[in-house]
């Protein structure tokens, strides 16, 4: 029985190990590709840089509008996190702690909001952003990220609720507590694993997101990293080391983020999950 167990257990490590090479190469291959010139990378593309080649992020930063797209990621992801962070655990939380027919409605709404692609109503959606003159500005993707986040957040903040003691909340009832101040003071701090989960999973979303800024912002202006980038692809020839590069740059804050909130990222997901 121990030899069958062991075994299993060497099984499912040699699994998990080949699974970890197979999605880290990825990320070593763009990292070590990112110090090579486009010479380098072309003559072999799997081997090391010969010297610490940096021509290609001096080049990025100071002959390209690349530093304004890193400003408009910057911007488009800070601005619709902070607005999703703010509006959405308010919503779950009345449609949580009110539990009636229009609440549940609303919340089954903003479900099947879910179910629908982006493709589907891609286009309505930019004559509507047209509409209101939206369109060819920063401010079109950000409201249409946070519309677009309210379903999956209801979700995940109403799961995450049902764990919360409604005795906590009736205490400061009684205290004279107001409901805006119960909520922001009581409730919203133990949301913490939550809130968390919300701006990784919703914050790399936006930060890597190709075809919103591609569609929605004006042509021959600078854009975001990840459209600035493929600028760099060509139909017959590609810069790999501009693109190798202005990825790297593009992974750091993403790193930094996740490992940040890494361990309340896992808490908020595996409580969403089983609660309710």
């Amino acid at each position: 029985m121990q030899k069958k167990k062991l075994l299993i257990d060497i099984l499912i490590f040699g699994v998990t190990a080949l699974l970890a090479i197979v999605f880290f190469f990825p990320i070593f291959f763009n990292f070590i590709s990112a110090f090579k010139s486009n010479g380098e990378i072309l003559r072999d593309a799997v081997a090391f840089p010969k010297g610490f080649y940096i021509e290609s992020f001096r080049y990025l930063l100071t002959e390209t509008d690349y530093p304004r797209a890193m400003v408009n990621s910057v911007i488009l992801t800070v601005v619709s996190v902070f607005f999703m962070v703010v509006v959405i655990p308010m919503a779950a939380y009345a449609i949580e702690r009110t539990n009636k027919k229009w609440t549940n409605a609303m919340f089954i709404f903003f479900l099947f909001g879910m179910m629908i692609p982006f493709q589907v109503y891609m286009i309505p959606l930019i004559k509507e952003l047209n509409m209101f003159r939206l369109y060819g500005t920063l401010a079109g993707p950000i409201f249409i990220y946070i519309s677009g986040s309210v379903g999956f957040g209801v979700l995940l903040f109403t799961s995450f609720l049902k764990g919360i003691p409604r005795e906590i909340e009736e205490s400061a009832e009684i205290d004279g507590c107001s409901r805006t101040g119960i909520f922001w003071k009581i409730v919203f701090p133990l949301l913490g694993p939550c809130t968390a989960s919300l701006i990784v999973l919703q914050g790399l979303g936006i930060w890597n997101d190709f075809l919103m800024p591609m569609l929605v912002l004006p042509s021959g202006v600078p854009k975001t990293m990840i459209v600035e980038i493929f600028y760099y692809v060509g139909e017959f020839t590609s810069r790999w080391d501009m693109i190798f590069a202005g990825t790297t740059m593009s992974l750091i804050p993403v790193f930094i983020v996740f490992v940040s909130l890494q361990k309340y990222f896992v808490k908020g997901i595996a409580a969403g999950s089983v609660k309710g």
